[in-house]
């Protein structure tokens, strides 16, 4: 059996063998790639509650699942992450949920393939694997083994649901990032990983985009792609974008997945200000800068992909975007990502006068146990 590729400008159709992998398929043969946009927002939408775990609709409102899977390849999806971001035994831990890890797992990736195939066109399902909320040592309690093992499970859980790429996302800290691919790797499936810049841009424990790429280079099994999801709106994720690709060069297949807009607490409720038509100029600024896998994270809604697809098509590649055109055109770059475009790599160089350098990894570490330990329908969560 084969598929055929929708034509884009500039490529010609491609048939794809029953065999292939269905993402590696996608990247060989198309210039840029959509992914889908939040799943948490989307599903307050629709029922869900602060505080549940999304990855429990799974088996309560499957229907609801497929039904957001589905807005997203209307509007023009080529990869769909599955609800399972809080799916390792650490998170479900949470909800008492833990020996239901396989189950949980396994079903978020079956529903969404089940939306892929029936779409009529080529679309490949990511298992999305967010972080432990766990501290790993040796700061904290949780061991590399400890981690790879949780992560490994999960990874394999996925794939025996559909998944076609193992999706690493959210991360903020080299050990977890480590033990995360390690763990994915016994799969034997394709695997991206991003990160969240944003802290003044790097990620809450420390991480810049020059670091990730030195960390990405001693990976094992390497990635098929990597890049940063999340974050504090688009102008930062488009200027992580040029950081990365300046320090990892044009062979690295790269990844935006940002934020719609900035949340605000209106009327009791988490909002992103984000609109369809700045969405669709993040789109357009980040293919420019050097990602060619571009999606929405929190906030985004099917009518915000739909103009990103819209975006996409009708745009003629051009130059990438300057600081300045950033700036004007998506909104202020944090002190730390200009730095880091300029060329200095120190935490002192896009500090804010008077900062405090000196409070170390501990601090960082506390605030990340703090805000990885928050339930998956919160920030970070495709929301």
């Amino acid at each position: 059996m084969y598929f055929v590729e929708r034509a884009m400008p500039g490529m010609t159709e491609s048939p794809m063998s029953a065999t292939d992998n269905r993402f590696t398929h996608l990247l060989a043969t198309r210039p840029w790639l959509l992914a889908d946009g939040a799943t948490g927002s989307n599903l307050f939408d629709v029922g869900l509650m602060s505080g549940d775990a999304p990855e429990l609709w799974n088996t309560e409102h499957p229907d609801r699942i497929a039904a957001l899977h589905q807005s997203f390849v209307d509007a023009g999806a080529d990869i769909l992450l599955t609800n399972s971001f809080g799916g390792t035994v650490y998170r479900l831990k949470l909800h008492n949920a833990q020996s239901r890890m396989a189950e949980l797992n396994a079903l978020a990736a079956q529903i969404a393939r089940q939306v892929a195939d029936a779409s009529g066109r080529t679309v490949a399902v990511a298992g999305s694997m967010g972080p432990t909320g766990e501290i790993m040592e040796p700061i904290g309690p949780l061991s590399f083994d400890e981690a790879k093992a949780a992560f490994a499970e999960q990874a394999l859980a996925l794939k025996a649901g559909g998944a076609d790429v193992l999706w690493i996302e959210t991360m903020s800290s080299r050990e977890e990032v480590e033990a995360a691919v390690a763990g994915a790797g016994v799969a034997g499936l394709p695997i991206v990983c991003t990160l969240s810049f944003d802290t003044n841009g790097r990620t809450m424990m420390g991480i810049s985009p020059s670091d990730f790429s030195a960390i990405e280079k001693t990976l094992s099994p390497r990635l098929a792609a990597c890049g940063t999801n999340c974050g504090v709106g688009a102008s930062e994720v488009v200027a992580c974008i040029h950081n990365l690709a300046q320090a990892m060069g044009p062979e690295v297949v790269l990844v935006a997945k940002g934020n719609c807009g900035v949340p605000q607490y209106v009327d009791g409720a988490i909002c992103y200000n984000g609109t369809p038509e700045i969405m669709a100029l993040y789109a357009r600024m980040a293919l420019d800068a050097g990602a060619r896998i571009i999606g929405g994270c929190c906030g985004t809604s099917a009518k915000h992909l739909r103009a990103m697809r819209d975006a996409l098509e009708a745009h003629t590649p051009g130059p990438a975007p300057t600081l300045e055109d950033i700036n004007a055109r998506l909104g202020d770059v944090s002190n730390g990502a200009r730095a880091q475009w300029g060329g200095e790599q120190s935490r002192a160089g896009g500090a804010a006068p008077g900062a405090n350098l000196s409070r170390g990894r501990a601090a960082r570490a506390r605030r990340a146990g703090s805000d990885a330990g928050a339930d998956s329908a919160g920030e970070g969560a495709g929301v």
